[in-house]
């Protein structure tokens, strides 16, 4: 699930020193964001989830590993179904949690025009059967408490779009409308905002990409399109593999746009700095595209994971006033940060798709040390495969790792191993 787009914006300022946004959160304890997810709130431990029924049907390092994995709190999944039947689905997750006394985080995965059409296709036919599928997620929460990761990809793929630099993107269904496919998506995820945020112990949040993929400015336009304002923040990472430290800049940079867009100078979106251009008074206005393999910080003497000049540039537009869009991330996978798969010789190398040698990132938990950041999340199962991967070649073996890949949402227990054996900070 990783795609990429570019921005950049060059001026002229000088500038002693930067005042880190992300240190100004990270200096303080987490605050409590809403009465759900706050820094006390218990995750809520699926003891039916799909780990724990792969780990009755292995054997040895295998079920211990899934069993070890199936003790912590993973994301439930609802991605199909009639309305009265994703109901009954999300009713028993959630009174079950309510019992347990802990908060169950749901991903509601079923927008039309899923995923493009293309690995993880599916979802409701039109706008119509969505807004009724929604209606039965809603229903079956009622006033007990959820946590939901709405539509991951939502707004990364969206139909016939055409970003904020004018190009048009590659989701080009042949059978939707280019004048309404984009305002078709927006629509979506409005109705679904509005009518979960409506209830009285639901947070919701919303596809907000992650450090490699939409720029800043993008990210947040998306965002505020889609009904961020009604939300309780954004989502980043799902079922990726981006350096926490990396997830968080970038998560308050987009809540910093979002802000400075929408309380500052409305609309201006291009002077939001950017991981694809790194230049601000703290450097000089010398930038340089932040690579992403590598923890980012302020102080990092190579300037591709130096952030100062972006994090001075907010400084300087802000005028006092503070980023206030909160976030969620997805630590399933990203202790050792995405694979770089630039020394292979694939054509394509998926690497979102199984990668190698990926390990565990921090375990779940709603107490993060940052103000903005509500939740480390594992939304992406830990364990189950992406899917059969075949780098460019005609299959069936995954090259990379000299097998067949489970089917996605299938239990892959050489990828569990490795989870666990790499996972940063260790189990």
């Amino acid at each position: 699930m990783t795609r990429f787009s570019m921005g950049r914006r060059v001026a002229a300022v000088a500038a002693a020193a930067a005042l880190s946004l992300v240190g100004m959160a990270t200096a303080q304890s987490a605050a409590a964001a809403n009465d759900v997810l706050n820094p006390e709130a218990p995750l809520w431990v699926n003891p039916h989830s799909t780990t724990l029924d792969a780990a009755k049907k292995l054997k040895g390092q295998a079920k211990e590993d899934a069993q070890l994995l199936g003790g912590y709190a993973s994301a439930t999944w609802f991605t199909s179904g009639t309305p009265k039947q994703v109901e009954k689905d999300v009713s028993t997750v959630v009174k079950a949690a309510d019992k347990d006394g802990a908060v169950p985080v749901l991903v509601a995965y079923n927008l039309p025009y899923r995923d493009c059409a293309q690995y993880s296709a599916g979802g409701a036919a039109d706008t119509a059967e969505y807004q009724a599928w929604i209606d039965g997620v809603v229903a079956g929460i009622g006033d007990r408490d959820a946590a939901v990761i709405l539509e991951p990809d939502g707004l990364g793929i969206i139909p016939w779009y055409t970003n904020l630099d004018g190009t048009l993107e590659w989701c080009q269904p042949a059978d939707l409308d280019p004048a309404t496919a984009a305002a078709s998506r927006f629509a979506q995820l409005n109705y679904a905002v509005d009518a979960l945020s409506a209830l009285p112990n639901t947070v919701v949040y919303l596809d907000g990409t992650h450090n490699g993929w939409l720029n800043v400015g993008d990210a947040s336009d998306r965002l505020l399109k889609a009904g961020v304002q009604n939300a309780d923040g954004f989502f980043l990472n799902v079922s990726n593999y981006q350096y926490t430290a990396n997830l968080e800049q970038y998560g308050t940079w987009v809540s910093t746009c979002i802000t400075y867009a929408t309380q500052v100078n409305e609309g201006d979106f291009a002077s939001c700095g950017s991981q694809y251009w790194s230049g601000g008074p703290a450097n000089g206005w010398q930038g340089t595209a932040l690579t992403q393999f590598g923890e980012w910080s302020d102080t990092a003497t190579d300037p591709a994971l130096n952030t100062a000049g972006v994090n001075s540039r907010y400084e300087s537009i802000l005028g006092g006033v503070e980023p206030a869009v909160h976030f969620v991330l997805d630590t399933s996978r990203n202790g050792q940060g995405p694979w770089d798969a630039g020394g292979t010789e694939y054509s394509d190398p998926e690497d979102w798709c199984n990668p190698p040698a990926r390990g565990l990132g921090a375990a779940p938990t709603t107490d993060t040390g940052n103000e903005l950041v509500d939740a480390y999340l594992w939304i992406k199962v830990p364990g189950e495969s992406d899917g059969q991967c075949f780098r460019g070649t005609g299959g069936p073996e995954d090259p990379e790792r000299g097998m067949i890949d489970p089917a996605a949402g299938q239990w892959f227990p050489e990828q569990a191993r490795e989870l666990i054996e790499l996972a940063q900070p260790a189990l």
